[in-house]
């Protein structure tokens, strides 16, 4: 059995729902799979001796979950009162609009489309229902709508998929976009370093409690990575299926497809920076 300590951002053992930190809370959602883990990580938010919650990411649109997101947070004396999200894959936002519905909020987002009422949400807005902080930053990437939540008085970060629990993020193409995922990292770590955030709530897996070491794993893996890729091309390995063949090849089969977005990505960003030559 491997030591959690011993592996990257230390992730916490024990059971994924419940209290996290003294301001937020997990209500595991019942979607776990290949790409999303356990399942998703919806957050409760609130200020401790407030009685009002801001929820982010409700999920799937799954009735009994997100029912119990709001009997959670009832049981400890809070209405929710705000709907945030972290980007719009389904696994996260589907059921927000439901959840908007039950909840009677407004729904915030980086997309518009994805926003119920007038207001979004931008890098540098400050979150502050029931009294709470919680700064948004931009982490563009793994989308191009993808946000995170810095909490100050946590020393915590919420981060969607940005940085996930367990594993790495999928960059996928066309969607995903590499040169932004790297400078979203040096963002999250930037807030490692200058602003004391030790702790990750991720949209997928297991609290981290070394959120700079989780970053600075993220930031080698890809490094890695984009110099297998580099490699596989200049060994005349030139799409993208004999690249994942090469550089995948100890990875699940099934996650090949996946990969291969990954690795159109990568082969998009090495052109874009002249490592490589134009296909």
């Amino acid at each position: 059995m491997t030591d959690a300590a011993a592996l990257p951002g230390q992730p916490r053992g024990g059971a994924l729902s419940g209290p996290a930190t003294a301001r937020a809370v997990n209500v595991l959602a019942p979607n776990p799979s290949a790409m999303t883990l356990d399942g998703t990580n919806t957050w409760i938010v609130s200020e401790p001796d407030s009685g009002l919650a801001v929820v982010v990411d409700p999920g799937p649109l799954d009735d009994a979950h997100l029912r119990a997101v709001i009997e959670t947070a009832e049981k400890a004396g809070k209405r929710v009162a705000l709907t945030l999200l972290t980007h719009g894959h389904p696994d996260h936002a589907e059921g927000a609009a439901r959840f908007a519905e039950l909840t009677g909020t407004k729904v915030r987002a980086l997309d518009p489309a994805l926003r119920l009422g007038d207001e979004g949400l931008a890098a540098g807005d400050v979150i502050t229902t029931g009294g709470l902080e919680m700064r948004v930053v931009s982490t563009p990437g793994h989308t191009a709508d993808s946000l995170s939540f810095h909490l100050p008085a946590d020393r915590a970060v919420l981060t969607g998929d940005t940085v996930l629990g367990r594993g790495t993020t999928v960059v996928a193409h066309p969607e995903g976009r590499l040169g932004d995922y790297l400078d979203s990292l040096r963002r999250l770590r930037s807030l490692t370093v200058d602003d004391g955030v030790h702790t990750v709530l991720p949209g997928h897996g297991p609290v981290l409690d070394d959120a700079q070491g989780a970053v600075e794993f993220y930031l080698a893996h890809r490094a890695s990575r984009l110099a297998q890729v580099e490699t596989a091309v200049e060994d005349g390995f030139t799409t993208a299926p004999e690249v994942v063949a090469q550089v995948y090849a100890d990875v699940d089969r099934s996650l090949w497809p996946a990969a291969e977005l990954s690795v159109r990505a990568q082969l998009e960003y090495l052109r874009e920076h002249g490592l490589i030559e134009q296909g």
